[in-house]
């Protein structure tokens, strides 16, 4: 046997027990003479170069770098790809484009060979539809939620989108409205570029991008053909102040490819915002640089590395440790042919050629275990096969200061008024009345909401030209819902007149500050009421009356009790009791009462009577003149309570908000609810009544029921405004109109013009709406037990001071008397038999207390100087006879 046999023989023998190949291939695919592809082509070749010298991953099997070039062209890209898949690579790096990596995701998942893309960043490739993709560099969701934080903190909410129209474009741009969306922002324009476009085509997308109202512009573009852009966009004066551009990762990747040969004119990008991909500092990350820079140099390439580079080169070291997983785990790296692939009919494509890797799905989960730190930092995959970023936080609130296009360092608006040559469409309501607030026709309108808005419109710092857009036939109410949802829906840009602003209206559309202050009113009928022969005691009701004579008996009775036994003036026979007590009482209702009170106690009770006498004597004369002048509801509605707890019916304006919310927060059936249109039809409903088919009362906003007052004085407002709502004029979402309209009516107010612009409108009624005029009502107890509470706890705590004083006082006196009583005893023992020992009855007591305290006092006193005259004597006694 031959050497060279032995050697066949052994290798045969070595493959059959698992020896690792000697090789690997492994295929590259992005357009070589690009800006992604310049620096990514030498990032590759050097990651192939650090594998293969690498003693630890795979160090008995070199990675074979297969490389195409796409050409930067879709069709030669998946041609060149269906070759590249012919050479039996067990993965696939590229490529750049995100449009050729859709197409070949299907044609990895067929042949189960993982595919890493460290360029394709268009959000819409996922695993869910393309397992075997997966992307090592950071998906442009991220970016865009970036640039949504930025938008969001220069309060900016519409921008403009100027995109390459394919997949990478359109991706991104869906990306970044719902980035948007989360900040209650939006598109408002996009303008699509197609791929390849001239000069001329950039110049027309550019042309009607300038035309919409946001000067906010959000370019999203390829690197090789971004910059035509902005040489584009200068001459058509759009980087001067007062624009905004912010710019995805693509021209960094330029920037930093160009650095080392400057570009040509720097001019056309001074000011922009221009996002690029982090890659922390670290010892790795210098080491490739400088190793990139010394290899370019001794190659004379001219290009610059970019942050495309860096995952490039990351991407060949995660295949080379995926492939050493594989074959350590004693994978075989094997191809099978497809039947569905074999030739037929004399096809000459060979897709015969095309084979499946039988260990592809093992590869693919060895790629996705990758956790090693490259160049770029920590590289993982998470669930979506995308490399995981380690810091997703936006920093928008650490943003230095900006110098804007035009050397501006204000912060641009971010809108003009649209220069499409097109007016303001203005939807105005028409109604059957209220003619003060709007009314005429076309060009020709008027009234206080009009004149508010025209002057408004005069204080912006730029034109707006309007076209009011009437909505109505003057004969009945539209639906003011209705005009706000037209807004909403673009049928109008903005809606003017006397539009409430309300909670359903704010979620279709954006209000500007209020110009009015309205809220709902009730109003009703009043007639003149003809006194009566006894409308003296209509003030209080009978269980007032009851309780205030029995109140002034009490007090009557307490003062009577406290004065008696210090008082001569409440003293006498009891006939003569009983009428100064009765008179003392009621003759304090017109503090005419001759008696004096003495004691402490009586004074105190008087001066807490005499106050509440005199609040009960004053809201008494207050209710009678009101019941002998005012006028009364004819309904005996007295405000939105009783309204709505009666069973009668109620007007409104029709097309206004009032009938919802009366049913929403009120609960009010639909059937008491009655729709009116004018104010002949107000007074009409209300002059008929319940009774005869009209309404008890109508709820509207307190503007309408000025202006209805104002014709008419036999109606009245009852009770307060239960609603705080106010007018605005409305715009689509986001309008920046709105907040610009909101400015200049606060100007207008400042200026005294907007209160001068509603008293040349609003006449003043030469009916007194005074709301005290109306209804008044009769005084109950319920307006008064408080007060009558405290003066009945005062009155009995008096009379239990009194009492306690008393019973201690006849304590003392019985005491007195039982001690004056022996000697007498001793003298007369029949007299002892007769008389009690103590005066405790309850006879006595009463007898006690109708005594003169003075009487009492002298009595006691002198008993005191008879003890102490007959315990001399007893001394006396006792030394004589001891003698």
């Amino acid at each position: 046997m031959g050497a060279a046999q032995l050697v066949i023989l052994f290798l045969a023998l070595a493959t059959a027990v698992g020896a690792p190949p000697s090789e690997v291939a492994v295929g590259a695919l992005f357009t070589y003479d690009s800006t992604i592809g310049r620096a990514a082509k030498l990032a590759i070749e050097l990651a192939v170069d650090d594998v293969n010298s690498d003693g630890k991953v795979l160090p008995r099997t070199q990675l074979n770098l297969v490389p195409q070039d796409t050409n930067c062209s879709g069709f030669l890209g998946t041609i060149e790809a269906l070759q590249l898949m012919e050479k039996n690579v067990v993965a696939l790096i590229g490529p750049q484009s995100s449009g050729i990596g859709h197409v070949i995701s299907h044609v990895v998942n067929e042949l189960h060979v993982p595919l890493l893309s460290f360029a394709a960043t268009d959000p819409t490739l996922s695993a869910s539809e393309y397992p075997y993709f997966i992307r090592t560099t950071i998906s442009d969701y991220f970016q865009m939620n970036a640039i949504a934080s930025i938008v969001d903190y220069y309060q900016w909410k519409r921008v403009t989108a100027i995109f390459v129209d394919d997949d990478y474009g359109r991706g991104g741009v869906e990306a970044l409205g719902d980035a948007l969306a989360l900040k209650r922002a939006k598109i408002s324009y996009k303008a699509a570029i197609p791929p390849n476009s001239n000069t001329d085509v950039i110049n027309d997308v550019l042309f009607k991008a300038n035309m919409m109202e946001s000067r906010v512009m959000i370019v999203h573009v390829n690197p090789d053909t971004g910059m035509r852009i902005f040489s584009v966009a200068k001459n058509l004066q759009m980087m001067a102040s007062g624009y905004v551009w912010i710019v995805t990762d693509w021209l960094a990747a330029v920037l930093d490819s160009s650095a080392n040969r400057g570009l040509k004119d720097m001019s056309h990008i001074q000011g922009l915002i221009v996002l690029r991909q982090h890659i922390p500092e670290s010892e790795a990350k210098d080491k490739f640089i400088s190793k990139w820079n010394n290899v370019a140099h001794n190659r004379n390439i001219t290009s610059g590395l970019n942050s495309y580079g860096f995952y490039a080169y990351d991407s060949v070291w995660a295949v080379a440790r995926a492939v050493d997983k594989f074959l350590s785990n004693g994978q075989q790296i094997n191809f099978s042919t497809d039947p569905r692939l074999e030739d037929s009919n004399g096809s000459t494509l060979h897709l015969s050629s095309l084979k499946i890797f039988d260990g592809g799905e093992q590869m693919l989960h060895q790629l996705l275990l990758t956790n090693f730190t490259g160049v770029t930092g920590p590289v993982q995959f998470d669930s979506e096969h995308n490399l995981m970023p380690r810091n997703t936080s936006t920093s928008a609130q650490q943003l230095h200061d900006v110098v804007w296009p035009g050397d501006s360092t204000t912060k641009p608006k971010g809108w003009v008024f649209p220069n499409t040559g097109l007016p303001l469409r203005v939807g105005v309501p028409i109604k059957a009345s209220f003619k003060e607030l709007v009314s005429g026709r076309g060009d020709n309108m008027s009234g206080y909401c009009i004149e508010i808005f025209n002057a408004a419109i005069k204080l912006l710092p730029y034109p707006v030209p309007c076209q009011f857009i009437t909505i109505g036939d003057g004969t009945k109410n539209p639906s003011y819902i209705d005009i706000i949802r037209m807004v909403a829906a673009n049928s109008l840009d903005a809606a003017v007149g006397d539009f409430a602003i309300v909670r359903n209206g704010t979620q279709l559309a954006e209000y500007t500050q209020p110009y009015i202050e309205s809220g709902l009113v009730i109003v009703a009928p009043v007639k003149h009421v003809t006194s009566s022969a006894w409308a003296f005691l209509e003030p209080f009701t009978l269980e007032m009356w009851c309780v205030t004579v029995a109140l002034f008996i009490l007090v009557g009775i307490v003062v009577w009790l406290l004065e008696h036994r210090t008082n001569e003036e409440f003293r006498g026979s009891p006939r003569r009791q009983v009428i100064t007590m009765l008179w003392f009482s009621f003759s304090t209702m017109f503090f005419s009462h001759r008696e004096n009170t003495v004691s402490t106690l009586g004074r105190f009770v008087l001066i807490i009577w005499l106050f509440v006498v005199l609040i009960i004597t004053s809201s008494y004369t207050a209710s009678l003149t009101s019941i002998l002048t005012v006028q009364q509801l004819s309904t005996g509605i007295t405000g939105i309570d009783s309204l709505v707890s009666s069973s009668l019916p109620i007007g409104y304006q029709a097309g206004k908000f009032t009938k919802r919310y009366l049913t929403e927060n009120f609960n009010v059936p639909l059937s008491r609810l009655v729709p009116l249109n004018s104010i002949q039809e107000y007074a009409d409903a209300l002059n008929r009544g319940p009774k005869n088919g009209g309404v008890a009362a109508i709820v509207d906003e307190k503007p309408y029921i000025d202006i209805f007052l104002s014709n008419y004085c036999s109606f009245r407002i009852v009770g307060e405004e239960f609603t705080k709502e106010g007018w605005g004029f409305a715009f689509q979402r986001d309008s920046p109109l709105a907040a610009d309209l909101s400015t200049a009516i606060l100007q207008l107010s400042e200026s005294g013009q907007l209160q001068r612009i509603h008293d040349e409108w609003f006449s003043r009624s030469s009916c007194s709406s005074d709301d005290s005029e109306v209804g008044a009502t009769r005084l109950g107890l319920g307006s008064f037990w408080g007060l009558f509470l405290v003066c009945a706890l005062i009155c009995l705590f008096a009379l239990l001071v009194f009492f306690i004083r008393v019973c201690r006082q006849y304590n003392q006196y019985s005491s007195s008397e039982a001690a004056g009583e022996p000697s007498t005893a001793a003298a007369d023992p029949v007299l002892r038999q007769r008389r009690p020992s103590r005066l405790g009855s309850f006879k006595d007591l009463i007898q006690f207390v109708d005594k003169k305290e003075e009487e009492i006092k002298k009595t006691m006193k002198r008993r005191s100087g008879e003890k102490d005259s007959q315990a001399a004597g007893f001394s006396y006694a006792q030394s004589v006879a001891s003698a």
